[in-house]
């Protein structure tokens, strides 16, 4: 949308030179000065835009250019720690109020807060809903609120936080203040939502393009989960990632089988000792090349931006956590890569959690609805980042980028296969499930196969010229194409649909994929990917300047205990290893070396490049 008109004596130009002069950042990223300028100019401010694109700065900008307190609420104690550590690093008065500050940390924030020296002030929405807190905060001169994973304050969302329900009257009580709210996915329902429960007037909001073009996009079929994903993990030796499981004992036993093969796994889930969860979660944010396997409990407001790959070992549960979940890879804007593993099992799981939740018959329909979008997606016949967006509701060209893009896909006239599987379920009476067809096709005759006499039927073994595989490939795709669908209340039953009997009694043809019928065949293109991501950044992982520099970085992040991007991002180190800076003044022109930074650790930098190039 149009960049509102400034009514403020700031400017754009104002907060631009305060951004290069504080981050060492040239300029404003694609959609952040529209934001800034509504903020500026004393909008409410609704804000989707996509992860990585630079929502903190829409309300970290304004706190340093104008008079009065910034509170800002976020979800982990963790997340404002660090982004408390690297905006004092950068030379800005930040500071949070959580359990985990001692005494004498939470006295100096407050002292701060009386004598108007604390320019930001980040806290749990646990701590600002309760009683005092608000109006306390109000008379220390508190002008904007900024409310981070805003997705979280609505019931249509995927992250919905009952606490974050309460921020509406939060606002009221800190005397309506403006109000920043953002969020990387939010859908038309979940962003009406949004603004009905924080905003007593609609706010302005802007919607930003959802896609993440340094991200590679890749999915196939389970088939050893465990060897799949060591695979893809020898791509990317040394690095951070994220692997997210569907349950703890998923995450324990996956990060104990890395760890068997060499991988620095650790095992993340809600049934972890709290103590030994924020230190497994300090470790990732500190360290580099470590694997988090980990459920959906971790990674809301991970801000660490250089995790090189997300895999999923299971279906997520709809596109919009997919696309939450994934936007932790690649936050520096450099090449990151993601891999989603799938299978029946995990739709006909998630159909069943649907069912028999407690939730409206409403949000039922949009719950199974999201879920069709994303075994869409799994099976998509064409790029993967155009079937994704278009669920958003935007149009792309192919991107090229992708394991369907890079890969190619290729179709056949399934409609025999599809009879097939039609006339075995129809044969046997819609009653049983994929593994009982599957047997029938490929003549397997099993224990339930001999029990209910099916070894007889005119399909049996009509599938021999297939692997058990294929087979389950194409009950995937034929359920993607509305042919059949399972009866989750009825132990996984497969039925027949009316689309599903015009091709069995061939009145309609039916054509999918053949690509991924092979057993653990996966897109072309990792050669590709990898040269790819190493020309996109310039310079090789193995860099024999890149690697000084960080470990010159990971020594001081250790002396400071603070996370290794705190110091300096990936990104900022690419930059000095291309540039080879040899004074300060050229050291400030690479990315994200703002004064503060420049005046810390200029000299020890420069002398590092001095002498790995002696």
């Amino acid at each position: 949308m149009t960049a509102p008109a400034l009514d403020s004596s700031h400017s754009l130009d104002t907060a631009r030179a305060t951004m290069r002069e504080t981050f060492g950042y040239p300029d404003f990223r694609p959609g952040q000065d529209e934001v800034i300028a509504a903020v500026l100019g004393g909008r409410d401010v609704l804000a989707v835009m996509p992860t990585g694109a630079g929502k903190s700065m829409c309300y970290q900008l304004p706190a340093l250019v104008r008079e009065g307190l910034t509170v800002v609420v976020s979800p982990l104690i963790a997340l404002m720690r660090d982004q408390v550590a690297q905006l004092r690093t950068n030379g800005v008065a930040a500071g949070a109020l959580n359990s985990a500050n001692d005494q004498e940390e939470n006295d100096r924030v407050r002292d701060a807060l009386r004598t108007g020296a604390l320019q930001l002030l980040y806290i749990s929405p646990e701590r600002l809903v309760n009683n005092g807190t608000a109006e306390w905060l109000a008379r220390s001169g508190a002008r904007l609120l900024a409310i981070d994973e805003a997705h979280c304050v609505s019931q249509w969302g995927h992250d919905f936080r009952p606490e974050y329900a309460a921020l509406g009257d939060v606002r009221r009580r800190l005397g309506d203040i403006q109000t920043i709210a953002l969020t990387a996915t939010a859908d038309i329902a979940t962003r009406g939502d949004i603004a009905g429960q924080l905003f007593t007037q609609e706010p302005t909001t802007f919607v930003h393009g959802f896609d993440r073009p340094n991200l590679y996009l890749a999915m196939e079929p389970r088939t050893d989960r465990s060897r799949q994903i060591l695979r893809f993990l020898e791509k990317h030796r040394g690095e951070s990632g994220i692997v997210y499981c569907a349950s703890r004992k998923a995450t324990e036993t996956l990060a104990q089988t890395l760890s068997d093969k060499g991988v620095t796994a650790l095992a993340y889930h809600a049934g972890i000792e709290s103590q030994e969860r924020s230190r497994r979660q300090d470790r990732f944010l500190r360290e580099d090349g470590i694997v988090m396997v980990a459920t959906v409990a971790f990674g809301m407001g991970i801000d660490k931006p250089d995790v090189r790959f997300v895999v999923h070992a299971a279906l997520p549960k709809s596109i919009e956590a997919y696309y939450q979940e994934i936007g932790r890879a690649g936050r520096d804007g450099a090449p990151a890569d993601t891999l989603t593993l799938y299978g029946l099992e995990d739709i006909r799981l998630r159909r069943t959690q649907i069912e028999e939740s407690n939730a409206s018959d409403e949000q039922k329909r949009i719950e199974r609805q999201r879920l069709d979008a994303l075994v869409s997606l799994c099976e998509a016949p064409q790029c993967r980042r155009q079937t994704l967006l278009s669920y958003f509701g935007e149009s792309a060209e192919p991107c090229g980028h992708c394991d369907l893009c890079l890969g190619g896909v290729t179709r056949f006239d399934a409609t025999i296969e599809a009879q097939k599987i039609l006339s075995a379920i129809a044969r046997t009476g819609e009653r049983f499930g994929a593994e009982h067809i599957v047997a029938i096709l490929v003549g397997e005759e099993s224990e339930q196969v001999r029990r209910h006499g099916h070894h007889g039927l005119k399909t049996f073994g009509v599938g021999k010229d297939r692997p058990k595989q294929a087979w389950r490939s194409l009950m995937r795709q034929i359920y993607a194409a509305g042919l059949v669908q399972i009866a989750i209340d009825d132990h996984g039953r497969w039925r027949i649909t009316e689309r599903g009997d015009a091709v069995l009694r061939g009145r309609e043809r039916i054509t999918l994929r053949s690509d991924v019928l092979e057993s653990g065949k996966s897109g072309k293109g990792t050669k590709e990917r990898r040269a790819g991501a190493i020309a996109e950044s310039g310079i090789a992982p193995d860099d024999p300047v890149l690697a000084r520099l960080k470990a010159l970085r990971m020594q001081l992040a250790r002396e400071q205990e603070v996370p290794a991007y705190v110091i300096f991002t990936d990104r900022s180190l690419v930059d000095m290893a291309l540039m080879r800076p040899r004074d300060r003044t050229e050291l400030a022109a690479c990315h994200g070396v703002g004064q503060a930074k420049l005046t810390r650790y200029g000299d020890v930098f420069l002398e590092a490049l001095r002498e790995v190039q002696a």
